[in-house]
C-alpha cells in the first residue's frame, strides 16, 4: 500500500467542502418542503416563503445581487 500525504488528503478533503455543503443545503430545503413547512429562498428581486405545492410569496423586495470578482477585497465599514 502507498503512504497517503497528509496534506494531500487534507487539501483533497477540503476541496469537496463547497460541494458537500451545497448538497446539505439542498437535501435540508426538500426536507423541509416535505414535512410541510414553508422554506425562505432568496431570488433575484425579492425574499420569498416557497411552499410544498410550489407555490411562493413574495416577504421582501430585495435589490439584486451585487457581483463581486473572485479575489476582490471589501471593506464593510
Amino acid at each position: 500500500m502507498t503512504p497517503v500525504d497528509p496534506e494531500a488528503a487534507l487539501s483533497y478533503l477540503e476541496q469537496q467542502i463547497p460541494s458537500l455543503a451545497a448538497a446539505a443545503c439542498r437535501l435540508a430545503f426538500w426536507q423541509a418542503l416535505a414535512s410541510g413547512q414553508p422554506v425562505l429562498v432568496s431570488e433575484d428581486d425579492g425574499i420569498y416563503r416557497v411552499f410544498a405545492d410550489g407555490s411562493k410569496m413574495l416577504i421582501k423586495p430585495i435589490e439584486k445581487p451585487l457581483r463581486v470578482p473572485v479575489g476582490t477585497k471589501v471593506w464593510i465599514s
